[in-house]
């Protein structure tokens, strides 16, 4: 049979594709935003079928002169680093004040490890762990940073924990030479760290160091060798040091921060309404040194508004002297609060802005942002007015102080403000107090314990300070003005920082119905979740024996408070919107929100930029949130480590407790004098062998039915205080416990202990985030 020719001829055969320079390669490899392999490498540029050798020879080659290299992330420029990278953040800042981290691999051969700047996730990604800080080991999104060649700019995908490798601790020099390190970790209590001859840098004995791993020695303990000498703690008022190092909390301010906080000059009247006359007054903590909010009311004359009033909240200017994109507005987001710890303040700001220029000091003019609202005499607010103003304090009260003068006994500075200045207040938070109580917000009754320290800085006693009347006027003050300011700012669509608080999720409703019928109590059912099922079920226990451990876990209960640029309104506060407006010193969030009011009513030229989107807003809520996590979790950790210290000489002592969490390992048990938390390891109940009930939180005696509950009264012995750990080890004294069966509780199990919640309380003072 003949062959058949095609009509066109036979199909010639395709010529070979053109191989691409080594520099193509090169550059490909480079600017991919994704992962590369040879694959990719001849998509890109058209190499198919026998080609394909060719290519994979070329590769290989580059990879074996250098030029090249290849791990899991697929092929990259030697020396360089994949887009996407496990990297250690250094405990020291660039001179831009940026966190930097490195590769946590890297081959030595290559030359230095190169520097990765690093920032905080992107709008949208949802963070739910602290702050990244000096010595987490994240996950990094990178690319080249087009102004310094060899560097990089990295973007925080996720916190993976520690670095491993390395540690925090306090060193204790051996006359020998070397010594141990006690590290801060509570996990890590009891296994020191075992430092050579050689090993201990500059580190003298007492210093809080950073130490670099290495392989257990012979004796069973973990080597290491001093890595960072970062500050002595010869006495307790460095405490706080532990937790500013261990979190990464930025306490030195730069230099170009410094100086322009000291080159700031006091700003004048122009486009300011001058209200120096006005008798708004300051009511503060006795030690306050910054005093951002003044405020006043009085009677409304209007007729149309019979015995209602027109009250007045003045907050520090704080925008007039930090513009956007200046070295103190960089350095107050990577803060993004102050903390306060009982022996000192890391301030969001210089002091020359917080203690001097932006206080609002009794008799000095002073820049401010007020506003004015209208409000009925059954509280309900009918308007309000934004102003920019000059203002002058007619005085600087303490809370108790107020509280005297409207209680009968004024001093010389309160008595010629009684009638005209105090009494009205108080009548005006009484109407504005009526219509909290009907709004119904989420009415938590829980002790806020204050650490009082000694001439040494140690632990002196641990109060609970009286809660005023006076406390509560500025508090409901604060939150009648953060909602006037996210209101005016929707009214205008202008884009701001909300203070979101969402309703607690069904896992944790369901969990707290298992608590409470670990005590006998049903959980309430309804349709709509509000803050007043929680009121009811506080009321179920007032006064009994499980009030303040319910309380604790209502609190536990609820989600955790943000910062956003999408409203999803306040929960805990009942509220549909609010933000951040009142305290700018102390808070970026409302450094935005001031910002954002000066540009949505044409206050002047420092107000946020013009193009500022919601993305970006998001972003940098985001970005607080965190570091405010941050400043809870250091704030909390070192009141921990003061109390280990107080507790330390009183070790053999026995404490009144309550059992807070129950886990298989043991009881977590909370202190009534001090509301230290320590723990009761599960060896040491006794002889029986104890169960773990997960579902009924108890510890159940198999052959006794001895039970330890969650929220059961207890007696304890300290038997180990650890307090560069901020760790107790108590056991239970006596036979302690319950004999019986538990009642079977409802729900599925929850495992682990209770974790200590940052939820948004009622007041706008420092222990507390409203």
């Amino acid at each position: 049979m003949a062959k058949r020719i095609h009509p066109k001829g036979p199909h010639p055969k395709p010529a070979h594709a053109v191989l691409p320079t080594r520099e193509a390669v090169l550059a490909f490899i480079e600017e991919a935003p994704q992962k590369v392999g040879k694959r990719e490498i001849a998509q890109a540029f058209g190499i198919k079928g026998s080609d394909k050798i060719e290519l994979k020879r070329l590769i290989k080659e580059m990879q074996e002169d250098g030029t090249i290299e290849k791990d899991r992330a697929g092929l990259r420029k030697a020396g360089s680093l994949p887009p996407v990278v496990v990297a250690d953040i250094d405990s020291r800042r660039d001179r831009d004040g940026e966190l930097v981290a490195r590769p946590a691999q890297w081959d030595p051969e290559a030359g230095p490890a190169p520097l990765i700047t690093v920032l905080m996730p992107r709008a949208g990604r949802r963070t739910t762990g602290p702050a990244p800080g000096t010595g987490d080991r994240a996950l990094l999104k990178i690319e080249p940073d087009g102004d310094t060649p060899g560097r990089y700019i990295g973007r925080v995908i996720k916190v993976i924990g520690r670095n491993k490798a390395e540690t925090l601790g306090v060193f204790r020099a051996l006359p020998t030479g070397g010594g141990r390190i006690v590290p801060v970790d509570k996990k890590a209590q009891g296994r020191e760290i075992a430092v050579p001859p050689g090993g201990e840098g500059d580190a003298l004995d007492g210093d809080l160091v950073t130490v670099t791993l290495g392989r257990e020695d012979r004796f069973g303990l973990t080597q290491g060798r001093v890595k960072e000498r970062l500050g002595s703690l010869g006495s307790e008022k460095a405490v706080s040091l532990i937790a500013i190092h261990a979190h990464g909390i930025p306490h030195v301010f730069p230099r170009e921060v410094l100086a322009e906080a000291e080159s700031a000059r006091e700003v004048g009247m122009e486009g300011r309404e001058d209200w120096r006359e006005l008798p708004l007054v300051t009511i503060d903590p006795p030690d306050a040194k910054d005093h951002d909010d003044a405020v006043m009311a009085v009677p409304d004359p209007d007729p149309a508004n019979p015995g209602g009033f027109v009250v007045t909240v003045a907050i520090a200017d704080v925008a007039a002297y930090v513009r956007p994109g200046s070295a103190l507005d960089r350095e107050a987001l990577l803060r993004g609060n102050s903390v306060y710890f009982p022996d000192r303040v890391v301030p969001m700001l210089p002091e020359r802005i917080s203690n001097d220029l932006c206080s609002l000091r009794p008799g000095q003019d002073r820049p401010a942002l007020a506003v004015r609202m209208i409000v009925t005499a059954e509280g309900r607010k009918l308007r309000h007015s934004f102003h920019r103003v000059m203002m002058r304090s007619r005085a600087k009260l303490a809370y108790a102080q107020a509280q005297a003068a409207i209680d009968g006994r004024p001093d010389e500075i309160t008595g010629p403000l009684l009638d005209g200045i105090l009494r009205p207040l108080w009548a005006a938070y009484e109407v504005l107090a009526a219509a909290r109580d009907a709004r119904g917000p989420l009415a938590l009754d829980l002790p806020e314990r204050k650490v009082i320290l000694n001439a040494e800085g140690g632990v002196d006693r641990v109060i609970v300070p009286e809660r005023l009347a006076a406390h509560r006027l500025i508090e409901e003050f604060m939150i009648q003005a953060n909602v006037a300011a996210a209101e005016a700012l929707e009214a205008v669509h202008q884009a701001l920082i909300y203070r979101v608080h969402e309703e607690p999720s069904l896992e944790k409703m369901r969990a707290l119905g298992e608590v409470m019928a670990s005590i006998g109590l049903k959980l309430p059912k309804e349709a709509n979740l509000r803050p007043a099922l929680f009121n009811r079920i506080l009321g179920m226990v007032e006064g009994s024996e499980h009030q303040l451990f319910l309380n604790e876990v209502v609190l536990r209960s609820q989600a955790q408070a943000v910062y956003a640029a999408e409203n999803a309104g306040h929960f805990g506060l009942a509220l549909r919107r609010y933000a951040h407006f009142t305290s700018p010193i102390r808070r970026y969030a409302d450094l935005i929100v001031h910002r954002a009011l000066i540009r949505a009513f044409r206050f002047g030229s420092d107000g946020l930029p013009a193009g500022t989107e919601t993305g970006e807003l998001a972003e940098i809520g985001q970005q607080i949130s965190a570091a405010e996590r941050r400043a809870m979790a250091a704030e909390r950790e070192t009141i921990d480590r003061l109390i280990a210290h107080h507790l330390a000489d009183r070790v053999g002592a026995t404490f009144s407790g309550q059992i807070s969490g129950v886990t298989r390992s043991g009881l977590f048990i909370k202190l009534d004098e001090t509301g230290a938390d320590g723990f009761v390891p599960i060896s040491t109940l006794g002889a029986d062998y104890f169960r773990h009930e997960e579902g009924r939180h108890a510890l159940v005696g198999e052959r006794t039915r001895q039970t330890f509950r969650l929220g059961d009264k207890v007696e304890v012995q300290l038997m180990e205080a650890a307090p560069v750990a901020g760790a107790l080890r108590f056991e239970i004294a006596g036979s302690g416990g319950r004999v019986g069966t538990v009642a079977p509780a409802r729900g599925g199990p929850r495992k682990g202990r209770p974790a200590p919640a940052n939820r948004d309380s009622l007041t706008k003072r420092r222990g507390r985030r409203a």
